[in-house]
């Protein structure tokens, strides 16, 4: 059996991360790490990849051990693999980032490891280099926000104007004119406006839209001019 034993053995591991929308915030599912190094420190969904998995099978498998959360599409960011990223042995992680609506899967979040939703305008200092992994998926959900129809995974299937404008508003991190992102959204003319309001939020109250999903695969360029410079996001 053919082995290459003159070459250096090195541990895979994947970390993942999870941001998901509350209706009025963007938050990071986080967890405390239990082992040492960095034992009780806040950390992303992570763990090793078995001899028999794929990337993507090992990021799915340790997502549902550590918060009971399955079906979430995740996709692939990046690959760390300075040599002291690990203090314990050399390990290269692939992480992935995925974008869900907190609301669809608050139920289906698991205390058995006590992970928790943080607000990203609140996010501690995070294990070894997963900081730095954050920092990558915000700029790519930017980068891709603004060219591919995803930002619609983190919202329930009916939501209000001013839901839709706080979600775009956490993502790019600016403010929004209100009228004038109205304005914009409505002209793309793939939002359907319901019968029903959002009593909560306000006296007067916001109806709630759902996107028409069948115009959106055909036409959802016609979000695009939404965003500020999309070319200047990242």
């Amino acid at each position: 059996m053919l082995r290459y034993d003159d070459q250096v053995k090195m541990l895979v591991a994947v970390d993942c991360v999870v941001m998901g929308f509350d209706g009025q915030e963007l938050k990071l599912l986080l967890i405390k790490r239990g082992f040492e190094p960095e034992r009780n420190k806040w950390s992303l969904m992570g763990g090793f990849v078995r001899s028999d998995e794929s990337f993507s099978r090992a990021a799915n498998r340790i997502l549902e051990e550590l918060t009971g959360l399955t079906g979430i599409y995740l996709e692939q960011l990046h690959a760390y693999g300075n040599p002291d990223r690990d203090p314990v042995d050399r390990t290269i992680s692939v992480a992935y980032f995925a974008l869900i609506d907190i609301t669809q899967y608050e139920k289906q979040l698991s205390n058995t490891y006590d992970a928790e939703w943080v607000s990203l305008s609140k996010v501690p200092s995070l294990i070894f280099d997963h900081n730095r992994m954050l920092r990558q998926a915000r700029k790519e959900i930017k980068y891709k926000a603004a060219n591919h129809p995803i930002l619609f995974e983190l919202l329930p299937e009916k939501f209000t104007l001013p839901q839709l404008q706080m979600l775009y508003e956490a993502i790019y991190e600016v403010e929004f004119d209100r009228r004038n992102f109205s304005r914009k959204v409505l002209s793309t003319r793939l939002l359907v406006k319901t019968d029903e309001k959002d009593k909560e939020s306000s006296k007067k109250g916001a109806f709630y839209y759902r996107l028409d999903k069948e115009e959106y695969d055909n036409k959802f360029r016609a979000f695009l001019n939404i965003i500020p410079n999309p070319d200047k996001v990242i």
